[in-house]
């Protein structure tokens, strides 16, 4: 019995296919250099506050301070690598695998800018990668597309097409009716929208990084007109999220918008990849129901994580309702342990 329940999972897994292979190279790429951008941004910042007028009390002397652009850049790398990553792997894996950058922002944070790290915290990094592992282990293989034209069969399918319906419309009527009324006082508003659109940016950038790999693999996508629509939505999505994810960490806590917003988004991300691509169509019933044990325990080392980034050894396990959401104890701009895509492109 044990024999053939063990040739069962060897038949249930295939192994990673190559372009699966790529897409996580490229993923945890994204993770190490916007993980590290953000400890080299607060270097920076550090360094510039040292002399001029501090990024915390609306001072831009930061602007003139290599180190900071150093970080900029590192961050631009890793928003490139993050958007390849899309072309070559499913959405299900690469966008849980964000969570990997607060591991490597919280170990160089450790280290480099001698902040500690609580034991909660070890144990949120420790869950990350057992959660991240999982995923990897049993996401779904890539769908074979040869052309953009079969990228938009599958987005105006009848399912993807009242999904999208939905999203827009939830989107619009948030925008209408409840940001002017509780746009400032209740969290989820900035954050639905943001992860809302969120989705349907990912399934565009997927689009759009498939047009661009067979083009560059030498099958010209750019003359078809549907290359240049994903483009518009890629564009117009990023555009809002940005504006609404930059109103949510104004008026509210970094710890409180961060790990709502990753387990919004990337539920939702995973929602849209499942209707438009049919993940799941190509796996078992014990390998969807791995990767969402996997989803979970990476929400839970996140939410570890956050809640503990700001304590020290021998404190007790209570953190205030609402904390200073600007500036650290020397009056920066906490960067802190950020979750993926808090100051970055990574919204999709």
């Amino acid at each position: 019995m044990a024999e053939s329940g063990g040739g069962g999972w060897r038949d249930s897994y295939k192994g990673m296919s190559s372009d699966n292979i790529k897409g996580l190279v490229l993923a945890i790429s994204s993770s190490l250099f916007i993980g590290a951008s953000f400890i080299v941004k607060k270097k920076g910042l550090k360094k510039a506050g040292a002399t001029g007028t501090r990024a915390g009390v609306g001072g831009y002397s930061y602007l003139y301070e290599p180190l900071w652009w150093i970080g900029v850049t590192t961050m631009l790398l890793g928003e490139i690598a993050n958007f390849a990553a899309y072309a070559f792997a499913p959405a299900i894996l690469v966008t849980p695998l964000g969570a990997l950058s607060i591991i490597i922002s919280a170990v160089l944070a450790h280290i480099i800018l001698l902040e500690k790290l609580h034991i909660f915290g070890v144990l949120g990094c420790a869950l990350c990668v057992v959660g991240s592992t999982t995923i990897v282990l049993h996401a779904p293989q890539e769908q074979e597309i040869g052309s953009v034209l079969e990228v938009w069969n599958l987005a105006t399918e009848p399912a993807f097409m009242f999904y999208a319906s939905l999203i827009i419309g939830a989107a619009v009527f948030l925008i209408v009716r409840y940001v002017p009324q509780y746009g400032q006082t209740n969290v989820m508003v900035y954050i639905g929208i943001c992860s809302l659109v969120g989705s349907l940016s990912v399934m565009s950038v997927k689009a759009l990084g498939i047009a661009l790999k067979l083009t560059f693999s030498g099958t010209n996508q750019l003359f078809y007109p549907q290359t240049w629509v994903f483009t518009l939505v890629v564009l117009t999505c990023v555009v809002t999220q940005l504006n609404y994810l930059n109103k949510a960490l104004d008026t509210f806590n970094t710890a409180i918008v961060s790990p709502i917003y990753y387990v919004m988004f990337t539920s939702l991300t995973i929602l849209a990849s499942v209707i438009m691509f049919k993940d799941w169509d190509r796996q078992n019933g014990t390998q969807i129901v791995t990767e969402m044990c996997g989803f979970v325990t990476i929400l839970s080392g996140t939410f570890l994580l956050h809640r503990t980034k700001d304590m020290v050894e021998g404190s007790p396990v209570i953190l205030p309702v609402r904390i200073s959401k600007h500036a650290d104890e020397d009056g920066f701009e906490s960067e802190g342990i950020p979750l993926r895509r808090q100051e970055s492109l990574r919204l999709p």
